[in-house]
């Protein structure tokens, strides 16, 4: 598979009281192939949601490029720009907030559609049910107002809305967390059937480990604005280098009593330092058990130490 997206050296900072600077993204770079679901996972406050809106293009980026299909995003006339967000479209986290009280499932699925000037005149409301159909509601709902469904429901609307445009990317923004614990399976699995059928691309943004792991072709950790690790799904779980995977998926409830009992967890030591004064080295070095000095004065690149497995780390060689 070739690659869809490229991201080199994205920055995105936001400048707050007293004119100081919150690196929200700090220089990461990453490549997503065509047809994969690319997960993003890092503590509340790391920059993965900011990354999924620089790639809409709902932020601008302080510096770097992206390139989609090698396309240079930030450089794109207002047309072409206008046909770029029919190609990439979102998924937001809270389903409820994400939806407009006063229109129908109807209006809000069509707006999208209307923008592009997709299935006019009477072929946009077959069109309408055939989305409702395809993530699991119906027809008769499309009368219906937000406040008439449950959260499942509604996120199924706006998984429906998304696929209005017929997008070929969707930035998946924690889709799932707001759900409960019953219907966050369903949604995945409905996630993971939609992009096997439509052949869709997935940026998919979580804390949740467990469900990264199980959705997710390649994922990367992000803690504080930059990249830590990058690998595999299953190489990642199985066979963790930066300390910062270690301890996140050493929380990792495991649903055997006996095993969950005698497996020792990691507990980081110490507060996320600020955004706005983050440390000069390696960004994880106050709360790393196994620090040396040179973490506190280099800042660690990210390198391939394994064959398609990267990660930032001073005391991981390359082998």
């Amino acid at each position: 598979m070739s690659d869809i997206i490229e991201i080199k050296n994205l920055k995105k900072y936001f400048t707050v009281s007293g004119g100081r600077q919150l690196k929200a993204i700090d220089d990461i770079s990453f490549s997503i192939k065509a047809g994969e679901t690319f997960g993003l996972v890092g503590e509340s406050g790391c920059g993965k949601t900011t990354a999924g809106r620089v790639l809409l293009r709902l932020y601008d980026p302080t510096g770097g490029q992206i390139f989609v299909d090698g396309v240079d995003i930030f450089k794109m006339s207002p047309t072409e720009k206008k046909a770029y967000t029919r190609k990439v479209q979102m998924i937001f986290q809270d389903p409820y907030a994400s939806l407009n009280p006063r229109r129908t499932v109807q209006d809000s699925i069509a707006e999208g559609m209307e923008i592009h000037g997709l299935f006019p005149g009477a072929a946009r409301l077959p069109r309408i049910y055939e989305l409702l159909e395809l993530v699991g509601l119906s027809k008769e709902h499309a009368g219906r107002f937000p406040h008439e469904f449950s959260g499942g429901q509604r996120q199924r609307i706006g998984i429906a809305r998304a696929l209005a445009c017929e997008p070929d990317i969707i930035v998946c923004d924690e889709p799932i967390s707001a759900l409960d614990v019953s219907i966050q399976a369903q949604i995945v699995n409905l996630l993971m059937k939609l992009q096997k059928e439509l052949k869709l691309t997935f940026l998919f943004i979580a804390h949740d480990l467990s469900m990264v792991k199980y959705i997710s072709d390649r994922v990367a950790v992000m803690y504080l604005g930059s990249l830590a690790e990058i690998a595999s799904s299953a190489i990642l779980y199985d066979e963790p280098l930066h300390p910062y995977t270690i301890s996140l998926l050493s929380a990792i409830p495991i649903p055997d009593p006996d095993v969950e009992r005698s497996r020792k967890r990691i507990v980081l030591k110490g507060e996320v330092p600020s955004p706005i004064n983050s440390p000069s080295g390696c960004k994880f070095f106050p709360r790393c058990p196994r620090a040396i000095e040179k973490c506190r004065l280099d800042r660690p690149p990210l390198i391939e130490v394994k064959p398609d497995h990267y990660c930032a780390c001073h005391l991981v060689p390359k082998q």
